[in-house]
Formats: C-alpha cells, sequence, structure tokens
C-alpha cells in the first residue's frame, strides 16, 4: 500500500470520502495504528500532557519532537505523518521556524508539520510552503495559547470571534496550508468553514461536518485519567486490561508462580 500524501486529503475532501486522524508517540502504537488503515497520524505536541505528564503543552521541546516523531515514522509505512511544532519552535522568527520545521522533515522523517495561528501565522505558513514544506492549520482553540484564552474553552461562539475564525481559517489556505484543525468550536461555524474552503478540514470537538476528524489515542483507548473532553469517545478501556496484567504479574512473582520451567533455560 503506497504511502498517503497531502495530494490524498484533498483528493478524499473533493469525493467526500471522511479523513480518518489519530496522534501517536512512539512506535508500537504508530504500526498498530497503521496497520488497522489510519489515515493520518499526528505527532502531537500533546505527548507533554498524555506521556511527559506535563500539565500543559508548553514544556515540550524540539528534541521530544524529534524522538517521538522518529519513533512513530519507523511504525507508520501507509499513513500520511504530521509532527506538530512545539511551542516557541516557530514563533520568534521565520528564519527559526523553518529551521525547526526542516529538521521536524530531515531528522524526523514527517511528511508535513503542524503549527498553531492563524492571520498571525500566515506569514510563517507561507514562508515555509515556499521551501516546500507542507503545513498544517490549527485554529480555534489552540493549546499553546492556553494562557491568553484562560483554559481550554470553546471558541467562535460569540459574533465577533466566529467573524475572527472565518478569516484565520481563510488566511492559513491563502498561505498555503494542506489542511486546517479545527479544536473546539461550534459544530454550525465548522460546517461553515468546511464548506468554504477548498483544503481539508480535520475537527477535534468540531462537530460531524468537518471533513475529518482527529482524536488523541490515549483518549480513545481510556488511558488518560488527567482530563476528559466532551468531544472525546472512549472506544476501549485499556486502563483496566493494563491494571489487571500488572495486579496478575505482581501476584505471580510473589506467590512464586512466575517465572516456571517454561519460562526458564537449561
Amino acid at each position: 500500500m503506497a504511502q498517503k500524501t497531502i495530494l490524498d486529503l484533498r483528493r478524499m475532501k473533493d469525493e467526500g470520502e471522511k479523513i480518518t486522524v489519530l496522534t501517536a508517540y512512539d512506535y508500537p502504537f504508530a504500526r498498530l495504528m497503521d496497520a488497522e488503515g489510519i489515515d493520518v497520524i499526528l505527532v502531537g505536541d500533546s505527548v507533554g500532557s498524555v506521556v511527559s505528564g506535563y500539565d500543559t503543552t508548553l514544556p515540550v521541546t524540539m528534541d521530544e519532537m524529534l524522538y517521538h516523531t522518529r519513533a512513530v515514522v519507523r511504525g507508520a509505512s501507509g499513513a500520511l505523518v504530521v509532527a506538530d511544532m512545539p511551542f516557541m519552535s516557530y514563533q520568534a522568527d521565520i528564519i527559526e521556524a523553518r529551521r525547526n520545521a526542516g529538521r521536524l522533515i530531515k531528522e524526523g522523517g514527517a511528511q508535513a508539520v503542524k503549527l498553531e495561528g492563524g492571520m498571525n501565522m500566515a506569514e510563517t505558513i507561507r514562508a515555509l510552503v515556499d521551501i516546500d514544506i507542507p503545513v498544517v492549520g490549527h485554529i480555534g482553540l489552540t493549546p499553546q495559547s492556553i494562557h491568553r484564552m484562560g483554559g481550554y474553552k470553546v471558541q467562535g461562539r460569540q459574533e465577533q470571534q466566529a467573524e475572527r475564525l472565518l478569516a484565520d481559517a481563510r488566511a492559513v489556505e491563502q498561505a498555503g496550508a494542506c489542511a486546517v484543525v479545527l479544536e473546539a468550536i461550534p459544530a454550525s461555524l465548522a460546517g461553515k468553514i468546511t464548506a468554504e474552503l477548498a483544503i481539508p478540514t480535520i475537527g477535534i470537538g468540531a462537530g460531524p461536518d468537518c471533513d475529518g476528524q482527529v482524536l488523541v489515542i490515549h483518549d480513545i483507548l481510556g488511558l488518560c485519567e488527567k482530563y476528559s473532553p466532551k468531544f472525546v469517545k472512549q472506544y476501549a478501556d485499556a486502563a483496566t486490561l493494563i491494571r489487571g496484567a500488572v495486579r496478575d504479574y505482581i501476584d505471580e512473582v510473589k506467590k512464586g508462580a512466575f517465572p516456571t520451567e517454561k519460562h526458564s533455560f537449561k
């Protein structure tokens, strides 16, 4: 199976085929979801919250993103791999943004990068696209802007906010982005943006009318117990399975039931 490209995402939008996206941060998860036919794997800076235990995504570094991107790329042969640009890896100036985006492509092996922001990041998106780095935009609730937003709050409910998000979406498309993530915005607004843009929209807490959907893998498996946003659907209870396996292991070792002759060498 050929690896998907940004051209496939555009074709899927044009043909009305929904785009499936999940996050992954390591080789085992990437290999498993890739084998099931996921369209896009996002190496999200959400790794900071669900894997590293940070309260926000802000502490995540370029070195961390490169490490996790390389691991995911080794496990993905069919999915398009998109790597998040972490906080302050692209905001300072365009030269630094180009350098860091280039590292995620060259050293990390990603096929595209994602960055947060709309009109304020249009020039940066255009600068990356100009050197042939595909960019996925991200507007609405942007976790790297948590302090300005005052927390994880739905964006675009007020008319002025909605108009700003429409302008952000247009700016991202005009700057050359290949797709845009819409996070935590009213479904009606997401539908309006999706109908207007030629590029695919990927929703997370943005209703059913987006061209695709993205969720965090740890959320759908019940492995992130710190928070549970309204837009998350849990598809499995992996936490209970893991706790049970650990409990059984502890019990058998304590009782001397493991290892047995079957697990020992002669």
